[in-house]
């Protein structure tokens, strides 16, 4: 081959090898960045004394932002205190009520044992000992059903007063729950109230979300499925503008096991594939540039 036909072979062979590199290059899929999103709503009703917070701010797990008014309850609760004090006062002195019969009890026994001495020299009748016997099962009998009225009586006061501490159980409760904390460790994404607002059970106070690490959902067809895993590294693309792009290393951490559309502002590798299936990967974010929507690529 000649100088001549050379040089167009050889810039055809480099065409065809840049064209295959670019195949190569092109993004195994696409997504785009989420995160867990928490919503954190009310647990108290009354108003809103504080919020310390504001969007973008960092919180730590069980870090307070503010506190409901809890007044009303801290009432209820002294109230139910002083109910649980009086129940107290209400429980029988089981041994002073019964000390009256015991010892009209022990005086009979005495009386029968006297009795009975006399009766062994003649001195008094059988009949004189019997009665004895009868009045000393009489009040035998008086004595079982007195303690036993008076323990059902301090039974039924233990009762109550174990149903007032679970009342007040769950006032303290309550209380807990006025004060306001972070359930996790976040950035504050969207603060829905404002101190002096009136709070209700379930009204949403503020959306946190854990944006250390990122996740990338992203889309594959049922070709691309079978060569990923879950736990498998895979390269993670992002663009920073101004045709400037950052390369990091990311994990599956979820792989869908249904298929699905492809999303519309979606792009597949096969831009022919209508069912595609979902997979996330974590992503960190020591450096707090991804962002929550960002757009991502991966590539085995």
């Amino acid at each position: 081959m000649n100088k001549a036909s050379f040089i167009p072979a050889l810039a055809l062979a480099t065409l065809s090898l840049a064209s295959c590199q670019n195949n190569n290059d092109r993004p195994y899929a696409s997504g785009n960045f989420e995160a867990t999103e928490v919503i954190v709503s009310s647990e108290g009703t009354g108003k809103l004394l504080s919020f310390k917070l504001e969007e973008g701010q960092h919180l730590t797990t069980g870090q307070s932002v503010g506190s409901i008014d809890t007044i009303q309850l801290y009432l209820k609760k002294l109230q139910l205190r002083s109910s649980g004090q009086s129940l107290q006062h209400k429980k029988s002195d089981v041994p002073v009520q019964i000390a009256s019969l015991k010892e009209q009890l022990v005086k009979l026994h005495t009386e029968r044992t006297r009795f009975a001495q006399l009766f062994a020299q003649k001195a008094a009748t059988s009949k004189q000992v019997e009665d004895l016997d009868s009045q000393i099962k009489v009040v035998q009998k008086q004595l079982a059903a007195q303690v036993s009225t008076l323990e059902r009586s301090n039974q039924s006061v233990s009762e109550e007063s174990s149903a007032v501490d679970i009342q007040v159980a769950q006032i303290d409760d309550q209380l807990k729950k006025c004060r306001l904390t972070s359930p996790i460790q976040g950035t504050v994404l969207v603060k829905y109230v404002q101190a002096g607002e009136l709070m209700t059970v379930g009204k949403p106070l503020f959306k946190i979300a854990n944006v250390q690490t990122l996740f990338l959902r992203a889309y594959l067809t049922s070709d691309q499925l079978s060569q990923v895993k879950l736990g498998q590294t895979v390269k993670v693309v992002t663009d920073w503008g101004k045709d400037e792009q950052h390369e990091t290393k990311g994990i599956v951490t979820w792989i869908s096991d249904k298929a699905e559309f492809t999303p519309k502002s979606i792009q597949t590798r096969n831009e022919r594939a209508n069912l595609v299936y979902a997979i996330k990967v974590a992503v960190p974010n020591n450096s707090g540039y991804l962002k929550i929507g960002m757009y991502g690529e991966i590539a085995l």
